[in-house]
C-alpha cells in the first residue's frame, strides 16, 4: 500500500558519495517523519521485570520448600512467559496519513485519511476503535493518544482530511472530546510544571 511502504532505496556504487549521502538523508526524513508512543519503552521494561520478579520469587518460594525440580522450572518459565504476553504493551506508530498498532503477534493499520467511522468504547478498559475505507480496523487505548499529542495530531489531521472528502461518518464527536482532554492534560501538566496548582 502506498501509504505504508517505502521503495527499496537504489543501489549506488562507492564512486558515488553525493548519491549516498542524497539516500541518507532521504532515508533519515522517512524515519523522521514516524511518530511512536514515549511510554512503549518504559511500559516493555516493567513488563519483563514484572514477568522475571514473578519467575524469581517463585523459584524461591519452591527452593525453600525443596520441591524445585527441572520441569516445575520449566513450568514457572512459562507462567512467567505468559504473564509477559498478557503485560506487553502495544507500540503505536504512526505517520503521514496512516496510524499502526503493533502487538507481540501482528501488526494493523488505517489509513487516517480514508477513515469512515471512529468508536470510543467505554468498559473495563476503555478503548478507541478506528475503521477506514479499505476495510481495515484496530482497537487501542485512546489515553495513549493522550499522552502523545504528535500521535494525535495524526489522527486528528487524517481524521479532518476524511471528514472534508465525507468519508467519516461517525465518530467526529468522539475525536473532538479526545482533542480537547489532550489539551487539558497538557495545560494541567504546564501548570504543574511552573507551581501555578
Amino acid at each position: 500500500m502506498g501509504l505504508m511502504g517505502h521503495d527499496a532505496p537504489t543501489s549506488t556504487s562507492a564512486s558515488d558519495p553525493a548519491s549516498a549521502s542524497a539516500s541518507t538523508s532521504a532515508a533519515t526524513s522517512a524515519s523522521a517523519q514516524v511518530t511512536v508512543d514515549r511510554g512503549w519503552a518504559a511500559e516493555v521494561r516493567t513488563a519483563v521485570f514484572c514477568a522475571c520478579a514473578l519467575f524469581g520469587l517463585v523459584l524461591a518460594i519452591d527452593g525453600a520448600a525443596g520441591t524445585l525440580t527441572a520441569a516445575r522450572s520449566c513450568l514457572w518459565a512459562g507462567l512467567s512467559a505468559l504473564l509477559y504476553g498478557v503485560l506487553h504493551p502495544v507500540r503505536v506508530t504512526a505517520g503521514p496519513g496512516w496510524l499502526a498498532v503493533r502487538g507481540l503477534g501482528r501488526r494493523r493499520h488505517v489509513c487516517t485519511c480514508l477513515l469512515t467511522a471512529v468508536r470510543y468504547d467505554e468498559g473495563v478498559a476503555a478503548r478507541l476503535v478506528l475503521c477506514d475505507s479499505l476495510g481495515n480496523r484496530i482497537e487501542l487505548d485512546p489515553q495513549i493518544l493522550v499522552d502523545n499529542p504528535l500521535l494525535l495530531h495524526r489522527l486528528d489531521t487524517g481524521a479532518r482530511t476524511a471528514c472534508g472528502t465525507g468519508l467519516l461518518r461517525t465518530g467526529r464527536a468522539e475525536l473532538r472530546r479526545l482533542v480537547r482532554r489532550a489539551d487539558g492534560a497538557a495545560a494541567e501538566a504546564v501548570f504543574e510544571a511552573s507551581d501555578l496548582r
